[in-house]
């Protein structure tokens, strides 16, 4: 009998382990247009945020592909008022630094993310995402939960401090903001991921669009 030569599993994409985070950084938001273009062409966070269902594929991807013309209001201009503030608080007792870059994952340059706040130990990557609500949270909504995955998933971290802060008429309610850590769940990122590429499809230009009238852009 001639030698047998046996074949060497591959590994699944989920077991390989990514390069270092910061070797992936796509843009920095203080260059806000090269920013905005980048993360127009790809999946971030906050779209995985609305991908609730199948269903919501369709209007995402019009949003994406025709704008939604949202230059933003006073909920989103307090949020960008006060993030600084709280990532100031999130470093002094917590060590996560402040972040602007954006990141694609590992082997997918259109799946992106900008986490409020990165630390690095070695190989362990832990995450911050800052919000600001008008509402008293008894659990973390499941939009920002996606986000936070999808987070995890793109910079190969561990686990994310969510920190929240309430405000009454734009007054915080609190010295200190509320947080909770949120561990990495590899099943709803596989599912997210699904989605995202589901999303990239419709985004390419030979998808049909239907259900609007809107036109794709020349």
């Amino acid at each position: 009998m001639g030698p047998v030569t046996l074949a060497h599993p591959t590994l699944d994409i989920w077991d390989e382990p990514a390069p270092d985070h910061r070797r992936r950084i796509v843009a920095n938001s203080v260059d806000r247009i090269a920013w905005l273009r980048a993360r127009s062409r790809g999946v971030t966070a906050t779209d995985v945020a609305r991908l609730s269902s199948v269903r919501a594929l369709q209007g995402v991807a019009l949003e994406k592909l025709s704008g939604t013309g949202f230059g933003g209001n006073a909920f989103t201009d307090h949020g960008r008022t006060r993030e600084p503030e709280i990532a100031r608080w999130v470093l002094a007792n917590h060590g996560i630094a402040p972040s602007s870059d954006l990141y694609h994952a590992h082997g997918q340059p259109l799946h992106l993310a900008t986490p409020d706040g990165v630390r690095a130990s070695g190989s362990t990557v832990i995450l911050c995402e800052i919000k600001t609500t008008s509402h008293a949270w008894r659990s973390i909504p499941r939009s920002y939960l996606r986000q936070v995955w999808w987070q995890q998933y793109v910079l190969g971290a561990e686990r994310t401090l969510v920190v929240w802060e309430q405000h009454d008429d734009f007054v915080p309610v609190a010295a200190v903001p509320q947080v909770r850590w949120v561990e990495r769940d590899d099943n709803e990122i596989h599912v997210l991921v699904g989605l995202a590429n589901r999303l990239l499809d419709l985004m390419s230009p030979s998808a049909p669009l239907s259900g609007s009238g809107a036109r794709r852009p020349a």
